[in-house]
């Protein structure tokens, strides 16, 4: 059996692929090695595997995860992965690739990641041959769900969001603008909360001014970061996510102001992994190359 998962910061979704290439698919915590050690990932995924799966019978994990930047990070996922699934190879790779993948299988072209964090790259067909950091939640990753609700928390604690997007996020929230600072600036994993109200933000779409914030959000994304890649408007713009996927109106609108025609735009990359390493298997060529 051959265990895959599209790790982000925020959740990962694992499927296991049989044999006879039956799938079986369940959901974590993200793992981020930034913010997660190796004893919280070992207790935390114990405790969602399925009673039916055996970890023995594991002989591959793909685990394409986001912080995975460096081997020393990479470590301690194989470490803790190790400690669970005791006889399976362990691949380590960022998920950058596994939006590559997923997005465009073995054709090249552009491949971006909108979701809690951002993320982009020009793939080859196999590997990611050009790529520009996002500079990460405190110094970039515009477009990402993060930096949107920073934007929306900015403006809250400005006091200039409109008074019925101030009421109705009273009445969804239970938060003070001081604990709501706190939590920021004290307490961890601020880019999963900053994150956490896209699905207000979303619910309030229609309103001129979260329309904008939200416009100027993807407009920071192509300016400062798609736009600096070479010849970047002779690749279609494709990319996974659940802020690209929710305000994909938007994110389409934009990247047509700068030049560059729509492809996929994908919730999540997991089913588009599943048919690349279903592939791999058929193929009798399964190591991530």
């Amino acid at each position: 059996m051959i265990l895959i998962a599209d790790g982000g910061s925020t959740k990962t979704h694992w499927s296991l692929i049989s044999k006879d290439l039956n799938t079986k698919d369940f959901y974590s915590e993200g793992y981020n090695p930034y913010f997660v050690d190796e004893e919280y990932i070992v207790s935390s995924l114990q405790s969602v595997l399925p009673e039916d799966l055996l970890p023995e019978n594991v002989e591959k994990i793909y685990f394409y995860g986001a912080g995975v930047h460096n081997k020393e990070k990479a470590s301690v996922l194989e470490r803790a992965f190790g400690r669970i699934f005791t006889k399976a190879s362990t691949f380590i790779e960022h998920d950058l690739l596994a939006a590559c993948r997923a997005l465009l299988n073995q054709d090249a072209g552009f491949a971006a990641i909108l979701g809690t964090g951002t993320n982009t790259a020009v793939y080859d067909g196999n590997d990611i041959s050009y790529h520009i950091d996002s500079a990460a939640y405190i110094l970039g990753d515009e477009g990402s769900g993060c930096y949107i609700g920073k934007k929306f928390l900015t403006d809250l604690v400005r006091g200039t969001l409109p008074q019925e997007i101030k009421d109705s996020f009273s009445q969804t929230y239970n938060y003070t603008i001081d604990e709501i600072l706190d939590r920021i600036y004290t307490k961890p994993l601020v880019s999963r909360f900053c994150a956490s109200f896209c699905e207000f933000i979303a619910k309030h779409i229609e309103n001129p001014h979260i329309h904008r914030l939200v416009e100027s959000s993807f407009d920071d994304f192509f300016k400062n970061l798609v736009t600096l890649y070479p010849d970047y408007q002779k690749y279609e713009f494709n990319s996974v996510g659940s802020v690209g996927y929710y305000f994909k109106e938007i994110l389409a609108s934009v990247a047509e102001k700068y030049g560059m025609k729509t492809g996929q735009i994908l919730k999540s990359p997991i089913d588009g992994l599943i048919v690349y390493h279903k592939q791999l298997i058929l193929a009798n060529s399964e190591v991530v190359s």
